[in-house]
């Protein structure tokens, strides 16, 4: 793909069909020399299960999670759901985690040509790592432990990261989910017992789906959808997983067929491609959401608002314009005008996060829901602001060697004034900034758990969790245990 205006970067280390094959391998293949993406997925687990956690509190995103057919008492048989009493089949489960962990838009992200959240994986990780315990355990067998569902999430991180970084769905009007269902297809195949055919007949399957449109993320029609597209996708990708367990054959030449296949119908007949070994690099690098449930390409706008608001919060009255110089990939998607009528489109609004953030002096999930969307500032704020494309910005994003995602906010007044220019590139919670982030990724984490399990539980999971050799050795079933009511 040739987003943004940027030539195709070096030669491909695959594409077309071979690009499946190639995610095959590395698939089924040990994963050395991980040791620090392993550490980092341990981060990344902790941060998932704790917005899912809080995601609970909305009852848009409670409504979705449990058993869709049933008397309403719960299924008897399956796997657990965190933060609830209900036992799903993992095709459910698949669905109900995967929509909590994104339903907020306060979990992990990864940005290149394309754009997405890697963690979305987990909801098919965990419930399909939970049913291969259970399996294991029925037939005399050692149960699988968090190591093998860390080394699963670093896979699934690699595969759609980099996929992420050599091809744009959004520009051919494409969700990222695609990318998630590819994912997960191969590292639950695999999970489960899939050599590496299974695994490339699976793969095949997933890519036989083709793409889903964007049209939930874009206004007018922004809605709930984008919340819970993630968690279709890695239930989707658990059914795939299975079938081709049971036998289903697979269509290998799906990505490169002339006329029919993913390349000519998907992606207008651009290849698909990988240009770089896969390794775990992905896991070492990827972005998390610290103190602001927002859309990633506008965090950094909403710490430089935070920073401008006690030199505009008194003189709200007298704002005549909000400069905002950004990404290009960041106005493609939240530069949003007009009527915003739910959560789901506000915080994919780079305006929207702005206003609030120059209001309030931070964002919280409950600032996207009424009556604080009824606030009439927050519009009159909105209507005043300018946003550009900045080429530096958009230069630094796409350069691999910074994948910066800046931003930068100046208010003038009525009376000529001007604040000073404030520009943030790397968000908190971007690798430049682990060391800072550590902390406030803890209380996020503890705050997140904290409501719906008890605080000993709590406690407990992070005593375990700084005990690494013995968190990783724990078995899933045991992990699962310290999640759940």
């Amino acid at each position: 793909m040739d987003d943004d205006g940027q030539e195709a970067r070096g030669t491909a280390l695959a594409t077309g069909d071979a690009v499946l094959a190639t995610i095959a391998d590395y698939v089924v293949a040990p994963l050395g020399g991980a040791d620090a993406a392993l550490r980092m997925a341990g981060w990344d687990f902790m941060d998932a299960m704790a917005v899912a956690m809080a995601a609970l509190d909305d009852p848009e995103c409670w409504k979705l999670v449990g058993p869709f057919w049933s008397d309403g008492a719960g299924a008897t048989a399956g796997v657990r759901l965190v933060g609830t009493r209900y036992r799903l089949n993992p095709a459910e489960a698949a669905f109900a985690l995967g929509s909590m962990i994104r339903w907020l838009d306060f979990n992990d992200a990864f940005l290149g040509r394309e754009w997405g959240h890697p963690s979305d994986n987990l909801g098919a990780i965990l419930p399909a790592a939970e049913w291969a315990t259970a399996a294991r355990r029925a037939r005399g067998r050692e149960p699988l432990v968090m190591r093998d569902v860390l080394e699963a999430m670093v896979r699934a991180h690699e595969i759609q990261g980099a996929l992420t970084l050599d091809n744009s769905l959004n520009a051919v009007g494409i969700d990222h989910v695609a990318f998630v269902k590819l994912a997960s297809t191969a590292v639950v195949t695999h999970l489960w017992g899939g050599d590496r055919t299974a695994v490339l007949h699976a793969l095949s399957q997933a890519v036989a789906d083709g793409g889903t449109l964007r049209v939930y993320r874009h206004g007018p029609a922004t809605g709930w959808r984008k919340s819970w597209a993630a968690g279709d996708a890695a239930s989707r990708a658990v059914w795939l997983a299975a079938l081709t367990l049971r036998g289903e054959r697979g269509y290998p030449e799906a990505v490169a067929m002339p006329r029919w296949g993913f390349q000519d119908v998907v992606l207008r007949g651009s290849p698909l491609r990988l240009e770089r070994p896969l390794g775990h690099d992905v896991m070492e690098h990827v972005l998390f959401k610290v103190p602001y449930p927002s859309e990633y390409h506008g965090q950094t706008a909403i710490e430089a608002a935070v920073r401008l608001r006690p030199a505009v919060a008194e003189r709200l009255e007298a704002v005549r314009r909000i400069r905002i110089r950004t990404q290009e990939s960041a106005a493609r998607i939240i530069d949003k005008r007009g009527p915003l009528d739910n959560p789901a489109a506000r915080d994919h609004c780079l305006q929207y996060m702005v206003a609030v953030a120059l209001l309030y002096g931070r964002v919280d999930a409950e600032h996207y829901r009424d009556p604080v969307a009824q606030d009439p500032r927050i519009d009159a704020l909105r209507d005043k602001m300018v946003v550009e494309v900045d080429a530096g910005f958009t230069r630094d994003y796409l350069d691999p060697a910074k994948r910066s995602v800046a931003n930068a906010i100046r208010v003038e007044f009525d009376d000529g004034s001007t604040t000073e220019e404030v520009v943030v590139e790397y968000p908190l919670g971007h690798p430049r900034r682990r060391a800072e982030s550590r902390e406030p990724l803890e209380r996020k984490w503890r705050a997140g758990l904290g409501r719906r399990l008890p605080a000993a539980r709590v406690d407990a999971l992070f005593t375990l969790f700084d005990d690494w050799d013995r968190f990783c050795a724990t078995p899933v079933d045991e992990i699962i245990d310290h999640l759940v009511p």
